[in-house]
């Protein structure tokens, strides 16, 4: 942009303007030496460390290390872009900007567009004041609380219920404008007609106060109770925010914004001091709309509604959010009681409680996890694998390598195994005080204490994936299709760990022993109880004896309950005696 403007007219420029008026118009400068000294406008500060340097047409903070010539004092100060602090210091130096034609054209248009919006603006807050069915707008503003200073600020407005109402007071210069930004329809030579009737009207202004567009919300029962003016040239929905002109005028510094859903949200907090509010643009919180965001400051606290649709805009605003996310980002989610929204919240609780809230809004970090874990019971290990399926494509999303290393972490913790014994125990269990319960150590740091079948056949199925790490698959099948994991909660989740980990062969095992202190910890424990270590065929042969000897108890009691309730088949009580009479059969 900045090449829309030579560069020996900015060098001129630059050699015109006095730095020590300009900065002293808008902060207070003191004589020191050579130069001028101020507490900085930049940060906080009590003993003045920012420097204006005359001679040099320079400043610099020996505290914050901000520092510039005068386009660079007025785009931080005034928040302006390149091209109109130039335009600042070239009218206050008297000074016209050389354009070639095409830019001027361009740069005229969009004036024309900005006065003629700026016209529309002080139309509706004029009618606010004097149209005689005000009084139906204003026994709406004060239902929603709001002061005549709070209306002032964010210059709201009333669009009368009539059908031509700008039209009328518009030159055909303006209203062509007007019609060109969708403020006003002309089609097959019909009258005019507003787009905005009946309604309140809030003004879109960009970072330097100018009016880009309108949003209005109904005094009736139309069926869109807001509606926003379409896109223009001087307007773009996903790169603007509402009420971030405001917030500057209210906060020099913007350390944090608070994100909220619509219009009267953000009034209504400012109404309480709270005037870091903003709303973006649109049904959802586009990368367009965080990136605009994040360009004003980078702590956002997003704050949505209580419900489910509140729900899915805070899911959609943090998926966006993960391209974005670099150091030094920090993005927060609020999600309000469900019911209440940002407008009647504050009003009910006031500011203090508000803030209390914002305080305890949750880090992306966690929010991500709240919201990939929903309907899932991490106690179970199938679950645990939903996480991890549904987190990890997004985590590849994050763009800071701190953040998503730190939520790999995270995720690992989450859905690394455990013996916790509510995972596998169904019912109430009987306490064998001849068992110690285990460490809370290793790879499994909750480990199960006492469970319904003795310690030793569990241990026993451990022992052969032990010995033959390449069994898991079919072991764990069989302990799953019999629906004995009940009895079997360690051996289940050593079979688990094994598959995962892609481990089948013994001497793989013992160097993923030998090389991860938590998995060393893990069979510290888990074989604890062994007083000898059997043969390797020994184990598996005791392993399968185990399960079968467990499948085949599980499968006769079954069939016993069955017999209490009703009368079982021939086939039902032959498969009874055969369990009963019947010796072990093998693992497939």
């Amino acid at each position: 942009m900045a090449g829309m403007i030579p560069q020996p007219f900015i060098d001129d420029l630059l050699n015109r303007v006095n730095i020590v008026e300009l900065i002293s118009s808008r902060i207070r400068l003191k004589k020191s030496g050579g130069g001028y000294k101020a507490c900085c406008p930049f940060h906080e500060e009590k003993t003045p460390s920012f420097n204006v340097i005359q001679d040099k047409q320079f400043y610099h903070c020996f505290g914050c290390g901000a520092s510039g010539n005068a386009i660079v004092f007025l785009r931080e100060y005034e928040n302006l872009s390149f091209n109109e602090a130039v335009e600042e210091l070239a009218r206050s130096a008297g000074m016209e900007i050389p354009r070639d034609e095409a830019v001027k054209r361009q740069y005229d248009a969009s004036q024309r567009l900005f006065d003629s919006l700026e016209f529309t603006s002080n139309y509706y807050e004029q009618q606010l004041h004097q149209h005689p069915l005000r009084e139906h707008a204003h026994k709406y503003l004060s239902k929603r609380g709001l002061s005549d200073d709070i209306i002032k600020t964010y210059k709201l407005g009333f669009a009368p219920t009539d059908k031509s109402n700008l039209a009328p007071h518009c030159s055909p210069e303006r209203l062509r404008d007007l019609i060109e930004t969708k403020l006003i329809f002309n089609q097959d030579g019909s009258p005019p007609f507003d787009l905005f009737r009946n309604r309140i009207m809030f003004p879109i202004r960009n970072t330097r106060g100018k009016t880009i567009a309108f949003g209005g919300r109904t005094l009736g029962n139309d069926k869109a109770k807001y509606i926003n003016s379409p896109e223009s040239t001087v307007f773009h929905k996903s790169h603007e925010v509402y009420g971030i002109y405001e917030a500057y005028k209210s906060n020099r510094h913007i350390e944090k914004l608070i994100v909220v859903e619509g219009y009267m949200d953000v009034v209504s907090l400012a109404q309480y001091g709270i005037t870091y509010g903003v709303a973006t643009l649109g049904t959802a919180t586009n990368q367009d709309n965080l990136t605009a965001l994040l360009r004003h400051c980078s702590h956002l606290i997003f704050c949505f509604d209580g419900d489910n649709a509140g729900l899915k805009a805070a899911h959609k605003a943090m998926h966006n959010c993960l391209p974005l996310i670099k150091d030094g980002v920090q993005i927060q989610f609020l999600l309000l009681p469900e019911g209440e929204d940002p407008d009647t919240l504050v009003r009910k609780e006031g500011k203090n409680q508000f803030e209390t809230r914002i305080a305890k809004a949750r880090p992306l970090s966690s929010f991500f996890f709240d919201v990939h874990s929903e309907g899932l019971d991490l106690e179970i290990p199938e679950h645990k694998g939903l996480l991890k399926n549904r987190a990890e494509p997004e985590i590849s999303l994050i763009a800071s390598a701190t953040i998503k290393a730190a939520i790999k972490d995270q995720l690992y913790n989450l859905t690394r195994r455990s013996y916790k014994k509510d995972s596998f125990q169904k019912g109430s269990f009987q306490k064998n005080s001849s068992q110690q319960p285990y460490q809370n150590n290793g790879f499994y740091k909750k480990i199960v204490t006492q469970v319904t079948v003795k310690r030793k056949p569990d241990i026993s199925v451990c022992l052969a994936l032990y010995f033959y790490p390449e069994k898991a698959i079919a072991l764990s099948k069989h302990i799953q299709t019999n629906d004995i994991a009940d009895q079997f909660p360690a051996a289940d989740n050593f079979s688990n760990f094994i598959t995962s980990q892609s481990i089948e062969t013994n001497n793989e095992l013992l160097i993923s022993i030998a090389t991860d202190s938590d998995n060393r910890n893990y069979f510290y424990t888990l074989f604890d109880d062994i007083e000898f270590m059997p043969l390797a065929e020994d184990a598996l042969q005791e392993a399968h004896d185990t399960l079968n000897k467990a499948a085949q108890e599980k499968r006769r009691d079954a069939l016993l309950k069955m017999s209490y309730t009703k009368s079982l088949s021939n086939k039902e009580k032959e498969e009874l005696r055969d369990l009963s009479t019947q010796g072990e059969d093998s693992l497939p």
